[in-house]
């Protein structure tokens, strides 16, 4: 299976997501893109981002509340190029 690839829609900077990554969010820091966060655990919702394409998987549900088309990359990764 391909390694899935991010693109950002804002600067459509691209790069690609590595499994050695716990997730999204260590990949968009290994990257320098800054998101806003603070519990890092899906419990607080402030990494929310909305994702336009593909899908995620979450390494653990997510507590805080998030609306159709939302993802936290603190606690998922992409199981398709997003």
């Amino acid at each position: 299976m391909a390694t899935p690839t991010v693109k950002l829609r804002t600067t459509g900077t691209q790069f690609t997501c590595p499994k050695s990554e716990h997730c999204l969010l260590e990949v968009l820091e290994l990257h320098a893109v800054e998101v806003e966060y603070q519990c890092r655990s899906g419990y607080c919702g402030a990494c929310r981002l909305k994702l336009v394409k593909g899908e995620v998987a979450y390494c653990q549900p997510p507590l805080a509340l998030i609306n159709d088309g939302e993802i936290l990359p603190c606690c998922c990764m992409p199981l398709t190029d997003i």
